[in-house]
């Protein structure tokens, strides 16, 4: 029977890569309309409504376009990746560098979403994908293949 830690050890990284990249590969699919067009929405938000929470000044998103367009591709990209393992401590941590963004953005998010998120993409970059991930697999294959092989 598998104890407690164990299935921990075994779990946790997927439960965290599941619920971290969720909410963003949601935010991510209204993003496009269809793709490789930027929804009037999308498009709206960052030109006119998003603003820049900075130093007690409210200021205006730079480039809302170009920014909306990697918003719009990190947000379907990453998750992906967080999803099936791969690359996982970099995916977290670019998602953790958007939840910052996203709280000059939204400080009122903090205590509802941005703290969750942040934890989450905190634990994967110190945990990484886990067992159950691509990472963990080319990391057990790369271990197999005999020195020489590797060199070459």
């Amino acid at each position: 029977m598998l104890g407690l830690a164990r299935l921990g050890r075994i779990f946790a990284s997927p439960f965290l890569r599941v619920a971290l990249a969720l909410p963003f590969l949601r935010s991510g699919l209204t993003r496009w309309d269809p793709f490789p067009d930027l929804s009037l929405g999308t498009q709206f938000l960052f030109a006119y409504q998003f603003k820049l929470h900075l130093f007690g000044r409210v200021l205006d998103m730079p480039a809302p376009t170009l920014l909306a367009y990697a918003t719009a591709v990190a947000e379907i990209i990453l998750p992906v990746l967080l999803l099936v393992g791969l690359g996982t401590r970099v995916a977290a941590l670019m998602l953790l560098v958007m939840t910052a963004f996203i709280q000059l953005v939204a400080p009122d998010g903090w205590a509802n979403f941005h703290l969750y998120w942040a934890s989450m993409a905190l634990a994967l970059v110190a945990l990484g994908g886990g067992r159950l991930s691509l990472d963990n697999l080319i990391d057990h294959v790369r271990r197999q293949r005999p020195v020489s092989a590797q060199r070459t």
